[in-house]
């Protein structure tokens, strides 16, 4: 069995990974195979935490004509949406898991406290934080970050859909090249978007990597977890 390079991580899923083939909402088939994938993760004695997009269900830039909090609001609570899915999937495989909002939703989840957060990743359990930072004009890359530093995390691993961050859009420009590392002040001072500014401060300031790949690759979460070369490395 391969080792492990980090003992603690962060994956940050977008919620568009989750609808697989479809436009919208979750797709079975593409959330069992992100769960095994994780699964495959914690087998290595990887410590877990999550942090779950909402863009498969709403995203607060959707709502043009509203007030930016209430749209934000509501992207938060498709997190938890996500959040739920992925813990049903992986407690069905038997794997200890607890979500925990940056909302108070005491019916469907626990409140984030970090004690208690702390308690459940030292107790082999999967952390699965929902609702962003539960601060409107936040992002969850910035919630990834701020999560990283908090639980002490060695790594945050953006799983994503493109294999790695690019010079450019590479869906608009055909010619962009793939960066294998940047440096974090590079990464801001070119304006790339494959994280946002925020997020990538948090991780400077607190000397997080931040190992962005992609999510479908083959074992790509075991591969980012026991130091292959993939993706592109942010530090």
């Amino acid at each position: 069995m391969r080792n492990a390079k980090y003992k603690r991580v962060i994956i940050k899923l977008s919620g568009e990974a989750l609808a697989g083939d479809n436009d919208h909402g979750i797709n079975e088939k593409t959330l069992n195979q992100v769960v095994d994938q994780i699964i495959a993760v914690k087998n290595l004695g990887v410590e877990i935490g999550i942090i779950v997009g909402g863009g498969n269900f709403w995203r607060g830039r959707q709502g043009r004509e509203m007030d930016r909090t209430t749209a934000d609001h509501m992207g938060m609570l498709a997190t938890v949406i996500n959040a739920l899915a992925i813990q049903d999937a992986l407690e069905r495989k038997n794997i200890p898991t607890r979500v925990q909002t940056a909302l108070t939703i005491t019916r469907v989840a626990e409140p984030y406290i970090l004690r208690k957060a702390m308690s459940h990743l030292n107790k082999g359990r999967v952390v699965i934080f929902a609702c962003g930072t539960g601060n409107p004009y936040f992002t969850t890359d910035t919630a990834a970050a701020l999560r990283a530093a908090e639980i002490g995390a060695e790594v945050l691993l953006l799983a994503k859909n493109v294999d790695g961050i690019y010079d450019s859009d590479p869906k608009e420009n055909k010619n962009a090249k793939k960066l294998k590392t940047i440096e974090y002040k590079d990464f801001i001072a070119k304006g790339l978007r494959a994280m946002d500014t925020t997020a990538i401060t948090i991780c400077m300031e607190n000397d997080i990597p931040v190992l962005a790949f992609g999510l479908f690759e083959e074992n790509a979460l075991l591969r980012a977890v026991t130091g292959d070369d993939i993706g592109t490395l942010i530090k």
